[in-house]
């Protein structure tokens, strides 16, 4: 029986995220067994003190959630979330630079984010709603080149936005198999159904506020 629960990042990333509702977020990372937490970087601290003695990983991310901000100003982000806590990084990739297919530059600006996680995970979003198939193809192709350890479909952010999807899980997975790179699907997840599906199409991490519903829903 798949262990679901092991692939969940249990998410809150809300702007208006309040202290109560974070408790209430780690809490039930510890009552699941969570694979980690994904939250923004001035909450590190809170988790830090919430998970200690447990081996839930602390998921920030950077440059979130437009990817468009100096690569500097994303990797130095990066590097001191790393120094107060956290354990895993997620940065938006630079869309614009992609869609321009000035690829050299989406290139480094990932590799810049790498060299500031040293060894820790880096998960690159490269927001698949706002992507064509050849374009989600190309930066799949990147992050495999750019050192990164994960793919990540979406930050959840873009208006009208349907998130992660099967398809797109399956054609990164095309692209991304043999190489060291995996997938994380994240953005719209609110099924049982759909995160085993998301899984048999190659996805080993799922990014969702909808974890404790995900575990508790029957098979």
């Amino acid at each position: 029986m798949m262990n679901l629960n092991q692939y969940i990042e249990h998410t809150l990333l809300k702007q208006d995220a309040t202290k109560t509702e974070l408790l209430k977020l780690f809490e039930d990372a510890k009552q699941y067994n969570f694979k980690g937490v994904c939250i923004n970087s001035s909450n590190i601290m809170l988790a830090k003190n919430s998970l200690k003695n447990t081996p839930i990983k602390i998921v920030t991310v950077v440059g979130f959630p437009l990817g468009a901000c100096l690569s500097e100003v994303k990797a130095f982000e990066a590097q001191r979330a790393i120094e107060i806590g956290a354990d895993e990084i997620d940065m938006v990739m630079n869309v614009q630079s992609l869609k321009d297919k000035d690829y050299t530059f989406t290139q480094l600006d990932i590799e810049k984010v790498k060299h500031a996680c040293n060894d820790k995970i880096l998960k690159v979003i490269i927001e698949t709603d706002l992507l064509t198939k050849d374009e989600i193809k190309k930066a799949c192709e990147i992050i495999a080149f750019s050192g990164a350890d994960f793919a990540k479909t979406s930050t959840g952010f873009v208006k009208n936005g349907v998130g992660a999807k099967v398809e797109d899980i399956k054609l990164m997975h095309e692209i991304l198999i043999g190489t060291n790179v995996k997938i994380k699907a994240s953005g719209g997840i609110k099924t049982r159904e759909k995160a085993i599906e998301l899984i048999n199409a190659g996805a080993e991490r799922l990014g969702t506020s909808s974890g404790v519903m995900l575990c508790e829903q029957p098979l």
